[in-house]
């Protein structure tokens, strides 16, 4: 409990990194002249706005079931990204031409780094495994979820499961090639800033902006429920029936991540330092071990060789990501 409550803040905080890094580009895309300085682009205030009108009411919400319309919302949000940036990628030109007016943002002079590398290892990669474990991590929503399933059953979990992850799967892989297509090397460990750089005021570029903010912050109180749960797990015996205690530690979570969301200064670096360490554990180690310890099966079984490859390859990726991004 104590990692996942480790995990659950740095998600949180991530999500929120990414409001306090991307809102002030956002409502100054819409803003004509040069309107620096203004309260209306910091973006740590426009960050403290958004969790205290937004996050936090919805993070008050008893039951999980309660937020599946704002995750629905969001989901459509993610699929218009996606959208859009496959249709930008017969749009934009690569190479850059000379004549654009942003001439330093030119890929390359030359159509022969605007080829697609099936494989491209630098010292970047050392963020990819511990990327795709963070954003694939679900593995904390899944009993609160169950719990309030309809007739729950093993099979019902299983389809939700899959159809969750199979559809995150596609919009993350969609994204993320023709995103890759676009800009080859010069692409940004944050996607739309290269667009909102070549492409600084376009509308439907502007619209994705607040589609993707909106989505992350509908998303920042699904999290905050297994990560209250999570704490009253750790702190109490039993979770409290007092609403009192329940808006406390909801509000005592949103205080912690918005200010650790204001201070760090960098996504990557949070997205590959919890990946490599608690969401490799999450999502490799532990239900390896878990299996390994409840399963009653001889040991050179099948099943359990899985688990075992399972944990070793866990902390084998953990460990060489947290090495190499520590180097880094």
């Amino acid at each position: 409990s104590t990692k996942s409550v480790l995990f659950l803040l740095a998600a949180m905080s991530s999500y929120l990194l990414i409001v306090k890094s991307e809102l002030p580009g956002a409502v100054a895309g819409f803003l004509s002249g040069d309107e620096s300085g203004s309260w209306y682009l910091d973006g740590r205030l426009l960050l403290l706005i958004t969790s205290v009108f937004i996050v936090f009411p919805l993070a008050l919400f008893p039951k999980i079931g309660f937020l599946g319309y704002t995750s629905s919302l969001s989901f459509f949000f993610m699929v218009y990204f996606a959208l859009v940036i496959m249709i930008k990628k017969w749009l934009i030109p690569c190479p850059l031409p000379l004549s654009s007016a942003i001439e330093t943002l030119q890929v390359s002079n030359s159509t022969g780094d605007c080829k697609a590398k099936l494989f491209h290892l630098s010292k970047e990669s050392a963020y990819a495994i511990p990327t795709m474990a963070f954003s694939f991590l679900c593995h904390t929503s899944v009993l609160p979820i169950y719990c309030e399933l309809q007739s729950p059953s093993k099979s019902r979990m299983q389809n939700v499961t899959i159809t969750g992850i199979g559809l995150s799967f596609l919009i993350y892989f969609l994204s993320a090639l023709f995103g890759y297509l676009t800009f080859y090397d010069k692409v940004d460990s944050e996607l739309l800033q290269g667009y909102s750089r070549y492409l600084p005021h376009d509308t439907v570029i502007m619209t994705v902006k607040v589609a993707i903010l909106l989505a992350v912050l509908l998303t920042v109180p699904l999290i905050h429920f297994p990560a209250r749960k999570a704490v009253f797990m750790v702190f109490f015996s039993h979770p409290p029936v007092s609403w009192i205690c329940h808006i406390l530690v909801t509000l005592m979570l949103n205080t912690v991540v918005v200010l650790f969301a204001m201070y760090v200064p960098d996504m990557k670096s949070v997205f590959g330092v919890v990946g490599s360490t608690t969401s490799t554990c999450l999502l490799f180690v532990y239900p390896g071990l878990f299996y390994l310890k409840l399963s009653r099966e001889d040991f050179l079984s099948p099943q359990k060789l899985g688990a075992c490859a399972l944990v070793i390859f866990g902390l084998c990726a953990g460990l060489l990501s947290l090495v190499l991004i520590i180097f880094s």
